[in-house]
């Protein structure tokens, strides 16, 4: 049975430097119960926010490569800890994405997303920006993702992802309602290009968008040292009357104080996207196919968490 209506959370999330293991559980604790008093099913952490967790190693976490093993290393620990938060707030939580290192040993960025009961599944970041590749050496994942769950569908477009609208388009061929970007940018450069690229993603699928971004600034990071962004919800920029149903005129459904850190809430109604679909004043969804080339879209793997 799908929820129609739900909130969503999306943090604007500061990277910080950790005493100890402690004080990373107490801060993240902390965050998720805020989200969930806020009255929001669905957390939703940025892009590269796992990568505070390299502070708790002080011989390495100021050399690049020392600190992408060593938060990879964590990473099982890290989501017994999203796992036991998801189950303990009966909410899903879509953790900061950090790098998960390869059989082959290589590197992919990867986001998690976290079921109330405590089961989990990824979805990792397709295109790599130039500083990931030609610095980090992380690499691109393959495909694209959709979540089935009982919040409708869901499917993750990390950073980067979301500034290419053929792997938005391949999710929302396969029924995504809802589109997540975890973000982390440096500069308000970086911040709008995503915020753009969510906003139109958003327009052309006739679903909602939710970006959340890290923010902040971490001297002692090669990684994550400078962060700026606002987190938001975006919908489509149409109405129905006759159905009562007006998205916001800019789409802008809410939006947070720019580099402050908080929750930001917005009250998703699946309803709307399936009218405006279906008879909104423009119907983007369905004209996209009339696009010369429309149909080379890239792999969805399908995976029912309901």
């Amino acid at each position: 049975m799908v929820i129609s209506t739900w909130r969503v959370a999306a943090a604007q999330y500061p990277i910080d430097r950790l005493a100890d293991w402690d004080a990373y559980a107490t801060k993240l604790s902390r965050w998720v119960a805020e989200a969930a008093a806020g009255g929001a099913v669905l957390a939703v952490f940025p892009e590269y926010a796992g990568m505070e967790l390299a502070s708790l190693d002080p011989a390495t976490m100021g050399d690049l490569h020392a600190s992408i093993e060593t938060v990879s290393a964590l990473l099982p620990r890290v989501d017994a800890l999203h796992s036991a938060l998801a189950q303990q707030h009966g909410m899903w939580i879509l953790a900061g994405s950090a790098p998960r290192k390869l059989t082959n040993g290589r590197f992919v960025n990867t986001a998690r997303l976290f079921a109330p009961d405590g089961r989990a599944a990824y979805q990792d970041k397709l295109l790599m920006t130039r500083f990931e590749r030609e610095q980090w050496g992380i690499v691109g994942g393959e495909g694209v993702t959709l979540f089935v769950t009982p919040l409708g569908r869901l499917a993750v477009l990390i950073c980067y992802d979301s500034e290419f609208p053929l792997l938005a388009r391949a999710a929302v061929e396969a029924g995504a309602e809802v589109l997540l970007v975890p973000s982390c940018t440096e500069t308000m450069r970086g911040y709008w290009r995503v915020r753009l690229g969510s906003q139109a993603r958003a327009l052309e699928g006739q679903c909602y968008a939710v970006h959340s971004p890290t923010i902040g600034n971490a001297d002692w990071s090669p990684a994550v040292d400078r962060n700026r962004g606002a987190a938001g919800v975006y919908g489509p920029p149409d109405a129905h009357a006759g159905a009562g149903i007006a998205m916001p005129d800019d789409g802008v459904l809410a939006i947070g104080e720019e580099s402050r850190a908080q929750w930001v809430f917005a009250d998703l109604d699946l309803g709307h996207i399936a009218t405006l679909r279906a008879d909104g004043g423009v119907l983007n969804a369905r004209d996209w196919a009339e696009q010369p080339g429309a149909e080379r879209l890239p792999p969805v793997t399908i995976v029912d968490l309901t």
